[in-house]
């Protein structure tokens, strides 16, 4: 209980000191009426809001349907809270760790941007296997789903990657000897085992090299990827529906 009213007190002191709420809380009255006055004028935003986001829910849709939305909140949160990472972070084997330390040490709410992206993560990659085992079991992978069940398999292995290259990022002996274990089992497999090994760690063992390909297929590639696996995701939910359990 002591360290929750620890880390309030922290957030609120460091809010404080740099943000007059007062000013933040009249700067966004003066923005609302602008957003939907003028710019609503000529735009027709309101309505455009209405008919994206007024859809009747059907009556079994229950708590256990809602971790598909939780699941991309999440990986929201993963996306600020690494932008947020990614402007102090050096991804080389020189400077990785010690960046790390930076962050946690002397950024201001550094340790606790970390930590929500690293929770973030774990409980990112729980709910969406609750998502997926939702599905599986009322039976919504059938047709005329079968191709949006097959888009949600290509998001959790997208999950499990951003996971799998997020992990040697701090550069500590637990994440360098993670991976080391870690693509071996990519080098068992067999006839490409051993080109899968180099293709991953960028040379026989995990380097600096290793570390700057994980970060660049972290940050730049895996991104991309499930921007666009999400956008066909969620069109094919919109235009489909939600399916009824078996």
């Amino acid at each position: 209980m002591a360290g929750k009213k620890g880390i309030g007190s922290k957030v609120r002191k460091w809010t404080e000191e740099r943000f007059n709420l007062k000013q933040v809380v009249g700067l966004l009255l003066n923005i609302f009426p602008v957003i939907y006055g003028e710019l609503d004028q000529r735009l027709d935003i309101k309505e455009g809001l209405q008919k994206l986001l007024k859809k009747p829910v059907p009556k079994h849709v229950n708590f256990w349907h809602c971790f598909g939305g939780i699941t991309f909140l999440l990986f929201v949160i993963e996306v600020i809270t690494g932008i947020m990472l990614a402007t102090y972070y050096k991804p080389s084997a020189a400077d990785a760790y010690n960046s790390i330390k930076f962050i946690v040490n002397e950024v201001p709410l550094g340790w606790l941007i970390r930590q929500i992206h690293a929770w973030g993560a774990n409980l990112m990659i729980l709910c969406l296997f609750i998502h997926m085992l939702r599905v599986f079991f009322h039976g919504a992978y059938k047709n005329p789903r079968e191709l949006n069940w097959m888009v949600g398999v290509v998001l959790l292995l997208l999950s499990i990657a951003f996971g799998f290259t997020g992990y040697l990022l701090p550069w500590d002996q637990l994440s360098f000897w993670g991976t080391t274990v870690g693509t071996e089992v990519a080098g068992g497999v067999p006839f490409v085992g051993r080109l899968l090994l180099t293709l991953l760690r960028g040379s026989e063992n995990v380097t600096g090299d290793t570390l700057t390909r994980f970060y660049t297929i972290h940050v730049m590639i895996l991104p991309w990827f499930t921007a666009i696996f999400l956008a066909l995701h969620f069109s094919m939910v919109k235009r489909q529906g939600i399916a009824d359990p078996l």
